[in-house]
């Protein structure tokens, strides 16, 4: 596995790009939109359609299939959409950093492609709304293909001593939860940069997607939920594996065993021998794992406000 990156899109995957402009009209929002395509799926012109009638700042569409041979048909029909195809193989986390950077806009909005999108999703007043607050990420609600409501609320808890992520469907206007349910959420562009974005060497899709979104408490930024936002999947909600291999074991070492003393974020002298008795690394894997994850918490000491011990003990007044 890589070594924890240290700075945003600190890696760089091969991609093509073709078409897009920005929108620089009077009543442009100040929002670009990032819709990631499923593998082997098929573009749903409607969706194109539809986002772009909303006069966002751009929209960009990352194709995860190269061999997708619409792309090109479809980017005649609409220049004012930038395609991204990635060259080779990536994580979503990785492929929305990617395009993070493709957009300047201050708030970006990631969807997917089976999601129903109407037309005037966000229009000039609730776009106010939703961005006055200046969160790092705000969740839209979600519901399944039934239009029943899908846990989109997680907040911490415990069990057993170990750090667990509780699910809650019902929701409440401006609730504060963890992270965002399959990355679906209205972003803060700046404030993503500066937390690095996802971290592409974690590739399951539920620690990533954990891995920054509990980042972003433990350095002092927020998530909340909206009501005035939401979506419904068009297919199957798709199911997050939680098992418990390196990719959580990385996710565990940046984020639940740092402490936090005097200002700054630290692993105790006694932290490696936890790691590896509770690991199932041999010793030499244990402690290149705990050296890369020390490197990067040293890095990034005083980025951090808490640690998850006063994370979990404060939720409710954070």
């Amino acid at each position: 596995m890589n070594t924890i990156p240290l700075t945003f899109n600190e890696h760089q995957i091969s991609r093509t790009v073709i078409g897009g402009r920005e929108n620089n009209s009077e009543n442009t929002l100040n929002i670009s939109v990032i819709l990631l395509n499923g593998s082997g799926s098929q573009f749903k012109v409607n969706i194109f359609e539809n986002l772009l009638q909303c006069n966002f700042r751009s929209v960009v569409s990352v194709e995860h299939d190269a061999q997708n041979r619409s792309i090109d048909d479809i980017a005649k029909k609409y220049p004012a959409v930038k395609f991204i195809v990635p060259l080779e193989k990536a994580t979503d986390g990785e492929l929305i950093n990617l395009a993070m950077s493709e957009v300047d806009a201050d708030y970006v909005l990631v969807l997917r492609d089976n999601l129903y999108i109407p037309s005037g999703i966000i229009l000039p007043n609730l776009a106010e709304r939703l961005i006055k607050d200046d969160y790092y990420c705000v969740v839209p609600r979600l519901l399944d293909q039934n239009k029943n409501g899908i846990p989109t609320q997680f907040i911490p808890g415990v069990e057993k001593k170990h750090f667990t992520v509780e699910e809650i469907a019902s929701i409440t206007d401006g609730t504060k939860t963890i992270f965002p349910f399959d990355y679906i959420a209205l972003y803060n562009r700046r404030k993503f940069i500066q937390l690095g974005g996802f971290d592409y060497t974690i590739q399951s899709p539920y620690w990533q997607n954990l891995d920054l979104g509990l980042r972003s408490w433990l350095w002092g930024e927020q998530t909340r939920l909206t009501t005035m936002l939401h979506f419904s999947y068009v297919d199957e909600i798709p199911l997050e594996e939680k098992n418990f291999n390196l990719d959580y074991l990385r996710y565990h070492l940046k984020n639940e065993m740092p402490k936090f003393k005097n200002d700054r974020a630290y692993l105790s002298f006694f932290s490696f021998f936890t790691f590896r008795n509770h690991s199932s690394c041999g010793f030499l894997e244990a402690r290149r794992q705990h050296q890369d994850a020390k490197k990067w918490i040293e890095q990034n000491k005083y980025k951090f406000k808490m640690d998850l011990t006063y994370f979990i003990e404060n939720w409710s007044s954070l």
